[in-house]
């Protein structure tokens, strides 16, 4: 029998946000015959209430997490401790979150030659902030110049800052690349940055839908080769 999804996000008490993973979930049924969503922070089910319910069924578990930190490492690792599962990457970073982050900024009237502050929210965990770095260098490679980092929750420098260092470096024109999944507070602060403009969070673009059920086919293969 095909496994399950279980959709492992963050949580938030933002009805947008929730309300963007519930989209992403349903858009992704569209593709994995059966998904269930969890949180390892704010909101339940957590990820083992739900492998419970799925009375010991094996599982493809997915963090949806722009960045490896604490969530991933430790919190869904614990979550899914004695089920049978298989985890897979977290959704970033990827070139095809550049690629997404890209036409953000296009659409919010960014230019070659602008300036470009990758936005996130930021982690105390090295691995959470070396994969912000490597996203940045994804979204340069699409941009064709340098991709400067601000966070907007954890960590320094903030969004604010970069984006008034690099107006007194000389740079008319300034945009926000948000490396966020859904509105909500943070991507909120991003409108309050002093930026020319500000691109829309990941969201539901159809290469986001792609990109997770990419990652449950290589987590269902695992499954299917551990079993050989």
């Amino acid at each position: 029998m095909t496994p399950p999804l279980v959709l492992v996000a963050h949580g938030t008490r933002s009805a947008r946000g929730v309300e963007m993973i519930a989209a992403l979930a349903e858009a992704l049924s569209a593709k994995v015959p059966r998904v269930h969503v969890s949180f390892v922070d704010v909101l339940g089910p957590s990820p083992s209430e739900t492998l419970r319910d799925l009375g010991g069924e094996a599982a493809v578990v997915v963090p949806a997490f722009l960045a490896s930190g604490y969530h991933v490492h430790t919190d869904v690792q614990r979550e899914v401790e004695g089920f049978d599962v298989a985890v897979t990457r977290a959704m970033g970073p990827d070139p095809v979150l550049a690629r997404v982050q890209h036409r953000r900024l296009r659409e919010a009237g960014w230019r070659p030659g602008d300036a470009v502050v990758l936005a996130a929210a930021g982690s105390s965990d090295k691995r959470a902030l070396a994969d912000v770095r490597r996203a940045a260098s994804m979204l340069a490679d699409r941009v064709g110049s340098r991709v400067h980092i601000g966070y907007v929750a954890t960590g320094e420098p903030r969004v604010a800052d970069v984006v008034e260092k690099l107006r007194e470096s000389g740079q008319r024109r300034v945009f926000v690349a948000s490396y966020l999944l859904a509105h909500g507070l943070f991507q909120g602060r991003l409108h309050q940055a002093g930026a020319d403009g500000v691109g829309e969070p990941l969201g539901v673009h159809p290469d986001v839908v792609d990109l997770v059920a990419e990652r449950y086919r290589a987590g269902a293969r695992e499954l299917a080769r551990a079993r050989v």
